[in-house]
């Protein structure tokens, strides 16, 4: 998106090719941004910040959240209308947290369904609003939403969080200016499914993973520090820094793990992790809570009740709180084949795909096309891990 609106042009080297970043791609080029691919590498060829023009067809989201609360802020500051769409599981997302605070700069909502869901129907402005925003939660999607209407406004624009979300976009904003120049980006792995591959290793007795060039930014990396308070250990080598962003290669083995606890500023810096770590936690000793994670039920599905779902079919005992979950951990229970329909959330279904590594044949999984959001390499990482084919085909090929 800052490639876009950036004068000159953008190489990004590393871009996932995800369907959330296919959504994004597409959308812009039908606000007549030219991008190419070639392998590893994509080519964005710079509008500037005026430069975007009218699409004449609706803008469609898919499934990703991101995309389309980032490409609000990008089109509050834009003299067009525009109507976003999106799947039937992000029409059920809630956008007000994002429209209220850009049409107190400037935008105009022209439609929308049930006051705050998708189809958005919006209108950008010349020149937007500035001031202080206080953020009543703790979201990277909501910052970055007002800092790129920013680059529109008038006056500087503030965002104060209860506490520190992901900042990816405030480093990229260092290191393109404002007003964004056209630079040579790289995009280090990402730690959300990098984490899956960890879990997989802690939860297969005698497995030893390294996984090269991951993101490690501060906050990001809550996950990490979870596992390690459970008892494993991740080393982390030959660590280096691009465009903003530090990276390395993650070395992680087998461990004995036990039961945790979270409080609320490390559920902000795992909230994508939640559902993986109440997995690990089946398999640790010892009871484990997740508590002040209510943003969870608005994710792709609400991952509260999903993940208790998820974990109840497999035999583990978990009770649901309306903010979180508890589990209770015991790794020499038996577990039971589980049946679960992960509802067009991609990790609720690699969370269902490693409770099945380790649980007796006969698990049945449906939705597994959603992986494609974010990981669509996924199967192929397992297996290059050692994880058989006759697994992969009969998870693959399991439905409801």
């Amino acid at each position: 998106m800052l490639g876009a609106v950036a004068e000159g042009q953008s190489t990004i080297v590393g871009l996932s090719v995800g369907q959330d970043n296919s959504a994004t791609a597409r959308i812009l080029r039908q606000l007549g941004v030219s991008i190419e691919s070639e392998g590893s590498r994509t080519v964005v060829q710079g509008r500037g910040l005026r430069g975007l023009r009218a699409p004449a067809d609706p803008l469609d989201c898919g499934n990703s959240g991101t995309t389309i609360r980032l490409m609000l802020g990008l089109l509050a500051g834009q003299e067009f209308e525009s109507t976003l769409v999106g799947d039937e599981s992000l029409s059920k997302r809630p956008m007000q947290r994002v429209l209220g605070p850009l049409s107190s700069m400037g935008l105009e909502v022209l439609e929308s369904q049930r006051g705050g869901y998708c189809p958005l129907k919006v209108r950008g402005a010349a020149s937007l609003k500035g001031g202080e925003y206080k953020s009543s939660v703790a979201s990277a999607q909501v910052k970055s939403a007002m800092l790129l209407a920013g680059l529109y406004a008038s006056e500087p624009v503030t965002v104060v969080e209860p506490s520190q979300s992901r900042d990816h976009t405030e480093r990229m904003l260092a290191h393109m200016g404002t007003p964004p120049q056209g630079c040579e980006l790289r995009v280090p792995g990402d730690l959300s499914s990098a984490a899956f591959l960890i879990g997989a290793a802690l939860l297969v007795p005698g497995s030893r993973v390294v996984i090269r060039n991951v993101g490690i930014n501060p906050t990001r990396t809550g996950f990490l520090d979870v596992i390690e308070s459970m008892g494993a250990r991740v080393y982390e080598t030959n660590v280096h820094r691009f465009n903003g962003e530090p990276s390395a290669d993650l070395n992680v083995e087998y461990a004995s793990i036990r039961g945790f606890s979270l409080d609320a500023t490390m559920v902000v810096r795992s909230i994508d992790e939640l559902p993986l770590l109440a997995v690990l936690a089946s398999q640790a000793d010892g009871i484990s809570h997740i508590r002040h994670a209510s943003e969870l039920r608005v994710k792709e599905s609400d991952r509260i009740s999903k993940t208790c779902e998820l974990l109840a079919s497999f035999g583990v005992q978990v009770q649901e709180h309306e903010d979180g979950l508890t589990v209770h951990g015991n790794r020499d229970h038996q577990l039971t084949p589980g049946s679960i329909d992960a509802s067009g959330d991609h990790r609720i279904a690699m969370c269902a795909v490693l409770m099945a590594l380790i649980a007796p044949p006969g698990t049945v999984i449906d939705g597994l096309d959603a992986i494609n959001s974010s990981f669509p390499s996924f199967f192929e990482c397992l297996q290059a891990l050692g994880v058989p084919q006759d697994f992969v085909d009969g998870v693959r090929q399991s439905r409801k």
